[in-house]
């Protein structure tokens, strides 16, 4: 019976729900916004369209639209509670092995300031980014493949913990590119990150794949210093953090991916 109810209601309602969805008002708004997603996203018709992204492409949302997007977006699962729940409740980044410590709001400036001779990369993550979701496995490998005693990985939720998006400058606004961020520790302090964020506040356009990681951060270099460390033992004093060098990011417009 509670199957079979609600399907005796639904088949009820039809007709009345086919006669209020047949009114004027609701067809010209499906056909208005099938007309737009048509012409926004289908080449050759959009080539003339005016856009304000960073990379100049005219099919694409701009982020006027997706602002608007995704307060429609917003509207629709406040007036639907099923849908907020599927969202919030996205299954974990990646549940494969890992060689990655995971920070809380407490733990992550201890952790940094503990020993200082040990370089850290620290990624800062969402869970409800996607592109947080596609560079997880990509991570974690990287984890397996360069993790030593003088180098670790860690991340940190700043979907959770809000102030340590403050602290340490990574926005979280939902039109954000700054999700994931990497971050390379070197003595406790900060001496790159991945996306830089130019003069006026901006993201730099760059693209979180293995090979991009372990060139702009020297990976291999700094997994063989870090080796030397480890066998060298505590003996060693200690030295001065030696970091990739950043680009120097220009006031115009985001550079180009390598």
């Amino acid at each position: 019976m509670a199957v079979l109810a609600p399907l005796i209601a639904l088949v009820y309602s039809v007709p009345r729900l086919s006669r209020w969805l047949a009114q004027p008002y609701y067809l010209v708004s499906v056909l208005l916004s099938a007309a737009f997603l048509l012409v926004r996203k289908l080449p050759p018709l959009c080539h003339g369209l005016p856009t304000q992204r960073e990379d100049g492409n005219p099919c694409d949302f701009d982020w006027r639209e997706v602002e608007i997007l995704m307060f429609l977006s917003a509207i629709v699962m406040m007036k639907n509670r099923r849908s907020m729940f599927l969202m919030t409740c996205k299954p974990p980044l990646y549940m494969g092995p890992e060689y990655i410590k995971y920070f809380n709001d407490k733990t992550i400036d201890e952790e940094l300031e503990r020993d200082k001779r040990v370089t850290w990369i620290v990624e800062f993550f969402a869970n409800w980014s996607n592109d947080c979701q596609s560079f997880a496995p990509i991570y974690a490998d990287l984890s397996l493949k360069y993790n030593c005693t003088g180098l670790n990985f860690g991340k940190v939720d700043v979907g959770c913990y809000t102030d340590v998006s403050t602290r340490y400058k990574v926005s979280t606004s939902p039109l954000t590119k700054q999700l994931p961020t990497l971050i390379l520790f070197q003595g406790g302090k900060e001496v790159m990150r991945r996306p830089q964020i130019d003069k006026k506040g901006r993201a730099v356009s760059w693209t979180f794949s293995e090979e991009n990681v372990i060139r702009e951060f020297n990976l291999n270099e700094l997994y063989q210093r870090a080796k030397k460390l480890s066998k060298a033992g505590d003996n060693i004093p200690e030295e001065q953090p030696v970091a990739p060098t950043p680009t120097r990011v220009s006031d115009g417009e985001s550079k180009k991916d390598k």
